[in-house]
């Protein structure tokens, strides 16, 4: 994915997204996950609650990745229950967007063309779904890229267009895998100020796995830290999703007893 030709001017920003489902509630009750000859994650208590952001910190290999695709249906619990809205989940389903590091974009379509792929899933008519596809691709900052294929726009732009095909299919909760990982700072930083800007008008709960602390304690209402194959601990964010808290005394405080915890 590329780095420096990401960083560009004029992320643009909406007060409202595109109309979508509210949100939902997802649980985990002494869940063990993973694959039958390989447990990564054991007796997981966890409870996310409908439209909140819970971020997901940890090291390499500690079951970030293997918690994702639980909560998406892909991996069914080898022991305990994995509930939405209480109701047990039951493989995927398009209620649950997942999203990659990499875009994993349709090469062959344009942008357009990849956000309609949902709507069209959906068979939602023709008309239709193009013009839904041009609002999403408007509230990321893409409508003067529309007819583009993806080799022909910037791995920034490329993860925007993600976003917005994500969220064309009005999911209920959206499970984001490092989406931000291989981009540059700058690039990183508009990304995130999007999202949260896309966000708030579509009530979907959000888990969203990363890295970087910094980031986590930036997105999360809740950060949770994996470790040692179990959930060490869910913690309250203090001021998120606002970047003129970074030096409050109990935001740092917070900072440190993450990177202390994670050992590092």
């Amino acid at each position: 994915m590329s780095t420096s030709s990401d960083t560009e001017p004029g992320l643009r920003t909406v007060d409202q997204a595109p109309s979508s489902a509210r949100g939902t509630r997802l649980i985990l009750h002494a869940a063990t996950l993973g694959r039958p000859d390989a447990p990564v994650l054991a007796d997981v208590e966890l409870d996310i609650a409908r439209g909140e952001i819970l971020t997901v910190v940890g090291p390499s290999g500690c079951g970030k990745s293997t918690l994702l695709r639980s909560l998406a249906g892909l991996l069914p619990p080898l022991a305990g229950e994995i509930d939405q809205d209480e109701h047990p989940l039951a493989g995927p389903s398009a209620e649950r967007a997942l999203i990659f590091q990499e875009d994993a974009l349709l090469p062959w379509r344009t942008l357009r063309a990849n956000v309609e792929l949902p709507l069209a899933i959906r068979r939602v008519p023709r008309s239709e779904r193009r013009v839904q596809a041009e609002e999403w691709l408007a509230c990321v900052g893409l409508a003067d890229h529309a007819r583009q294929l993806p080799h022909r726009v910037s791995g920034g732009q490329r993860q925007r267009a993600q976003l917005a095909r994500a969220l064309a299919g009005r999911p209920r909760a959206v499970l984001m895998d490092e989406p931000f990982g291989a981009l540059d700072a700058q690039t990183r930083a508009g990304m995130q100020d999007l999202l949260v800007e896309v966000l708030r008008g579509t009530g979907a709960t959000v888990v969203f796995v990363t890295h970087d602390v910094d980031e986590a304690l930036f997105l999360g209402d809740r950060v949770a830290l994996l470790g040692a194959g179990r959930l060490l601990a869910v913690r309250d964010v203090p001021h998120p999703r606002d970047r003129t808290a970074l030096g409050d005394p109990a935001r740092v405080a917070l900072r440190r007893d993450v990177l202390t915890s994670l050992g590092t």
